[in-house]
Parts: structure tokens; sequence; C-alpha cells
């Protein structure tokens, strides 16, 4: 168990088994890069217990970011409203949509790398790309149960397409 006096190799250790273990560490030490590096490697929600430098670090809150989607949160706003940055993002993890601007949440190019990813996705994209055909497909594609996400007309038409196929089978 490391506390506030802990020393710097102490937890680096810590972290490497258990991220969360950064919320012990002193303020200092969650604020060094490598030793949170280490700890969002195992927990991307220990994002949380990185000083707010850290927090807007691109390569730390992606790592972050590819151990758990929601660890997005906890990054800078700067980050979050970055589209650039949130594209990466969705590309590793596309859970961490839900956690963009919705300005980004209504970007199609940035929904359909996030539903490419993850179908579960599509529950965070705007209602117009929730009722874009393109863009549900995908979702279905990588995951079918999205189609609930999908607007009314489109869950429709899919259960309609659904019910011929099977007709002819």
């Amino acid at each position: 168990m490391i506390d506030k006096n802990s020393t710097r190799e102490e937890v680096l250790e810590a972290v490497r088994q258990d991220g969360d273990a950064l919320v012990c560490a002193s303020k200092e030490l969650r604020g060094d890069r490598q030793v949170v590096l280490e700890a969002v490697k195992q927990s991307g929600i220990a994002l949380y217990y990185a000083n707010p430098e850290l927090r807007a670090d691109r390569g730390v809150v992606l790592e972050a970011v590819k151990q758990d989607g929601h660890a997005l949160y906890y990054a800078s706003d700067e980050l979050r409203y970055d589209r650039k940055f949130v594209l990466e993002a969705v590309k590793v993890n596309g859970r961490s949509l839900h956690y963009a601007s919705p300005k980004l949440q209504a970007d199609r190019d940035l929904v359909l790398e996030a539903v490419k990813n993850n179908g579960y996705s599509l529950r965070c994209a705007s209602p117009q790309l929730q009722a874009d055909r393109e863009v549900v497909l995908e979702a279905v594609k990588e995951w079918k149960g999205a189609v609930r996400y999908a607007s009314d007309e489109l869950q429709f038409e899919m259960a309609e397409c659904w019910a011929k196929c099977m007709e002819e089978k």
C-alpha cells in the first residue's frame, strides 16, 4: 500500500499493478507524466487523479481512452472539444463519443468512426445522425443492438426488410 510519503519507485510499482492506486500518491507524483501514464495503462479512469496539466496532455489522455473510453470524461474541456483529438479517441475507443462536445456528436465523419469501432456509440450521436442510413448501418454491422438507437423511421424500415427476408426463406 502506498501513501503520500511513498517514493516515486514505490508508486510506479503500485500503479503498474493497479492504476487506481494513483489516488494514494502525493500531489507531486500525480503530476509526474510517467507515473500517470503507467496508471492510465492499467485503469483509464485513473486519469481522474492526475493533475490538470496531465488531463490536458494528448498522449496521456489518449492512453487512458485506449484503456477505457469513459476516461475522456476526465480530460480537459479543450481536448473534449478538439475535433482532431476526439477523432483519434473514437478510433481507439468509440465509447468516448459519449463525452465529446454536442457539436462533435453531430459531426458525421467523427460519428462514423465511432460507430465503426463501437456500435453502441450510436446512442450518443445527434438525432440527425441516428436517422442517417449509412451511420446506422455501420453501427449495426458492429453491434446488432445498435438498431435500438436508430430513428423510429429507420427502425421500422429495418424491421420491414428483416420480415421480407424471413418470408423469402
